[in-house]
């Protein structure tokens, strides 16, 4: 199959477009051209690399045309954020593909409620990108509803990998919060350490493209969460970070007004984000109709990315075989 990729040297672009060469796919990667995959692959010699600027081109209403224009069997959209980029790719699109499959986010769901969360539970977004892609996710299921038109949506959660950050224990991207907890240094998580993170592993995200694309008669018209088999609280992974660096977790917690006093405004601002939602998503659909199995736990994708950091950043805080 002929498949275009948006967005294709990004994080999960890194891992799906080496599986779909492997496949035996055709693969066009559409990209700015600004940077390269996060980690090269034998695989990439075999794509067709196309220059897009896309802000750019939807500027001039071009870009639905252009990807068009590209004759592709199948299009995946992995950079699409507001309900206007959408519309204007999947209005060119419509009778000319056989699968869109379309990024979308566990933030759609807003709130947790009931847990684990199932895809037809309603959407209650809140923020604007959770909104923006709840937005995007009804568009699209509407288009299928009036014509067809043959989408797919996939809700990662928390991606990471080696040259992704993990969102940490606390809930925001400072990797100091790692290197205390090897140190077996004091960390403070916000109220009881009970909100829960999901994270998934980009190939793991990467395997869900693919195996919708194999599947894609089960796919089509449907919306799948991506995330690892569980979600976990930010205790349980401040506790299981600390025992991975053999130490014992020294924790404390503050109320959260007292809490987002002590990290900058930015972390704590992210923090609350990720708190608010304490995403908990069930996969059971995605491994009936897709066959998904992640191959990761939140914790492994969470320690390869740190273990990669680690690595490159030449942090000496443990024995090089711990990562093992």
């Amino acid at each position: 199959m002929k498949i275009v990729v948006i967005g294709g040297t990004g994080h999960i672009g890194t891992y799906l477009i080496p599986r779909l060469v492997k496949a035996g796919h055709e693969i066009i990667c559409v990209s700015r051209r600004q940077r390269n995959p996060y980690h090269t692959q034998p695989e990439w010699k075999a794509v067709q690399q196309v220059t897009i600027d896309r802000a750019a081109a939807e500027a001039k209403g071009t870009f639905g045309t252009e990807i068009r224009m590209l004759e592709a069997e199948a299009v995946i959209d992995l950079i699409c954020f507001t309900p206007e980029s959408a519309a204007g790719l999947a209005e060119a699109l419509t009778g000319c593909v056989q699968h869109f499959i379309h990024c979308g986010t566990m933030w759609v769901h807003g709130y947790s409620e009931q847990v684990p969360t199932v895809e037809t539970q309603k959407r209650k977004p809140f923020g604007e990108y959770g909104i923006n892609k709840a937005k995007i996710e009804a568009y699209l299921l509407s288009l299928y509803a009036k014509n067809r038109f043959p989408v797919t949506i996939l809700h990662p959660g928390h991606i990471t990998g080696p040259g992704w950050l993990p969102i940490n224990p606390a809930g925001h991207l400072d990797p100091d919060v790692f290197i205390k907890l090897a140190k077996g240094e004091g960390v403070i998580l916000p109220d009881i350490g009970m909100e829960t993170l999901h994270h998934v592993h980009a190939d793991d995200v990467a395997q869900a493209f693919e195996k919708a694309i194999t599947y894609r008669q089960s796919a089509i018209g449907e919306s799948f969460h991506v995330v690892s088999e569980q979600a976990i609280t930010l205790r349980g992974y401040a506790t299981a970070m600390a025992e991975w660096f053999g130490k014992n977790a020294n924790l404390g917690f503050l109320p959260w007004e007292e809490w987002k006093k002590t990290v900058a405004g930015k972390d704590a601002e992210l923090t609350w984000d990720h708190i608010a939602h304490s995403p908990v998503g069930s996969i059971e659909k995605a491994k009936r109709l897709l066959h998904y199995a992640p191959l990761y736990s939140s914790l492994q994708a969470v320690q390869e990315a740190v273990q990669y950091y680690f690595r490159q950043e030449n942090i000496p805080l443990v024995a090089a075989d711990h990562y093992n």
